[in-house]
């Protein structure tokens, strides 16, 4: 196949890729996240963390209160603002950014992948990520993780370019910190590009070449610039509230450090959430491949090196700190598919020839990494069995991947020799591929099919219940806010709105769950309640968020229908009865 035709092939496939990317991701705009089998889409938290570009949109001023997440993710808040700015305030308006960048990452990955391991390759790349049932519903939802996996998939296309054109590394440290200003969360990315870079100047020049030389210097060039300019226009100016959001709040009041707590973090990595499992097939692949790849890692080109940064130092920051909510994994989805395409679709063998040299003695150095590794992939399977129960399915998990480990290396001559000679054609990754992105397909059909609209129902009532600029308590009010014009006073543990939680008389109305119970969103609400004892529910609604299918709000009038003093209250929320 001449040059032209691999190109015009590559193009016509990727477009179809692309249209289906898409469908998937404007299709039903503002229904409800995956509620019957969920996949850790906590819907009420859409309204939380686009308050501020919310509140510019609507009144003009980016702070109206105690609660300002722009300080965690300004990007994000910026990108959400322009939505809103061009098309109004609305669930399918903040959707629209994930909706874009999910859109782009798909892209982009598909045309990094190729440049690296050829055209099939790159459609498997796109196929994967475009399709996967996890990636695909957080590009649907208004959180932070679509918007910083998209800069660090942009970052990393920038370095593959950059091999070519060392100024493509400006831009790569530069998205590199537009997805850590997205979310701090990205941190693991910056470090992962910034000792790429490093480590091209390490290495000997028969390994790292001029190329790879001139484009690290693009990229700690990006970083710096970057760096330097946040730090004078937002970071600086602004030192207080970034340190308290980025640190005190995220950091230092969530999870804890001790060995323990890391231990169990270690162990419930693959075990806790359906996302790994959701994605086996890519998770072993890349697995097994990038564990193979240690076996050349002098000879990696610098962008498959980042990708194996990427996972490595990225697993690590989430057992760093905190495995326990499933959005935290949607970052390694893209490196993920990348590593597997390039082991299916560009050298279409598990391995190298450079791990069939390797001695028993040799492979031993990797021996933990390696047992790890199994692990992870026997306890993304064996979790289905036992649903929930965590310590079986860990014990279960731990001794698979002893077993594996011990036959590795019992069969480790003819295993390596086996994984480095045994390919397979394009067609037959291609069909592999196909099967797989079919299951997601079906998982997002029977999704639609019995998709809901219970939230965007739920916030469009209140702006019937409700005049502009009502005061209204409570998280579960900024999850409501997107179809009306409340004033959401979001309370959490110790920030946002915290100190007066109890003394605010002139926010008249409380919005919480009262099943599967009251104050699920969060237990600080209870504060809230108890302190108004005289108050009453002026309606409940139906919402969507477990899997009981009977998730239900209440409007709550703190002063039972009464002014503040006990004067007869006014007829505010008359249309709610």
């Amino acid at each position: 196949m001449s040059g032209s035709d691999a190109n015009r092939r590559f193009v016509l496939a990727l477009a179809g890729v692309l249209a289906l990317a898409a469908a998937l991701r404007v299709l039903f705009p503002t229904a409800d996240p995956p509620w019957n089998a969920p996949v850790g889409i906590v819907w009420h938290d859409e309204g939380a963390w686009v308050h501020n570009a919310r509140n510019r949109a609507i009144w003009g001023a980016w702070s109206l209160d105690a609660w300002n997440p722009m300080y965690i993710a300004p990007v994000f808040t910026l990108l959400e603002y322009l939505s809103f700015a061009a098309l109004g305030v609305g669930v399918w308006q903040a959707r629209l950014v994930s909706v874009v960048a999910g859109f782009a990452s798909v892209w982009l990955l598909a045309l990094g992948v190729r440049r690296l391991g050829g055209w099939t390759a790159g459609i498997i790349a796109g196929l994967l990520l475009g399709t996967n049932y996890v990636y695909v519903m957080y590009n649907r939802a208004a959180l932070m993780e679509t918007t910083m996996a998209a800069f660090v998939v942009a970052g990393w296309y920038c370095y593959v370019r950059a091999q070519e054109r060392p100024w493509w590394g400006v831009l790569a440290g530069v998205c590199a910190l537009l997805a850590f200003f997205t979310k701090a969360a990205a941190a693991f990315f910056v470090a992962a590009i910034a000792l790429d870079a490093v480590l091209c100047w390490i290495l000997p020049r028969t390994v790292s070449t001029d190329a790879a030389r001139r484009a690290s210097i693009g990229v700690l060039a990006g970083l710096a610039a970057g760096g330097l300019v946040a730090l004078a226009v937002f970071v600086g100016p602004h030192w207080a509230e970034y340190q308290f959001y980025n640190w005190q709040m995220s950091v230092t009041r969530k999870p804890t450090y001790d060995l323990r707590s890391v231990m169990d973090r270690v162990s419930g990595f693959p075990i806790l959430h359906d996302v790994l499992t959701r994605s086996w097939l890519v998770i072993v692949v890349a697995t097994i491949g990038g564990l193979a790849s240690l076996a050349r890692w002098r000879t990696l080109v610098p962008p498959e090196r980042l990708l194996l940064g990427w996972l490595a130092i990225g697993t690590l920051e989430l057992l760093v700190h905190d495995v326990g909510n499933e959005r935290r994994f949607v970052f390694l989805i893209p490196a993920a598919v990348a590593v597997a395409a390039l082991v299916l679709g560009g050298r279409r063998a598990l391995a190298g020839p450079e791990l069939a040299r390797l001695t028993r003695a040799q492979a031993a150095v990797a021996l933990p990494v390696a047992a790890y590794g199994f692990y992870v992939m026997a306890g993304a399977v064996v979790r289905v069995f036992r649903l929930y129960e965590i310590s079986p399915n860990v014990r279960l998990a731990a001794g698979v991947a002893l077993a594996a480990t011990l036959l590795l290396y019992a069969f480790w001559p003819r295993v390596a020799s086996w994984a480095a000679t045994e390919r397979w054609s394009p067609a037959a990754a291609l069909a592999v591929i196909g099967l797989v992105s079919a299951g997601d397909v079906a998982q997002f059909v029977q999704w639609s099919m019995g998709r809901s609209y219970k939230n965007v129902a739920a916030s469009r009532l209140l702006a019937d219940c409700l005049p502009p600029d009502t005061l209204v308590h409570g998280k579960l009010a900024n999850g409501l806010a997107l179809e009306n014009r409340i004033r959401p006073v979001f309370v959490g543990r110790n920030f946002g709105n915290y100190s007066d939680r109890t003394a605010r008389d002139d926010v008249r109305y409380i919005l919480t769950y009262v099943a599967p119970r009251i104050g699920y969103e969060g237990p600080v609400i209870a504060d809230v309640l108890e302190a108004y004892p005289e108050r009453r529910v002026v309606m409940t609604f139906a919402v969507a968020e477990t899997s009981t299918g009977h998730d239900r709000a209440a409007l709550i009038d703190k002063f039972g229908g009464r002014q503040p003093d006990g004067r007869p209250g006014d007829d505010m929320g008359r249309a709610c009865h």
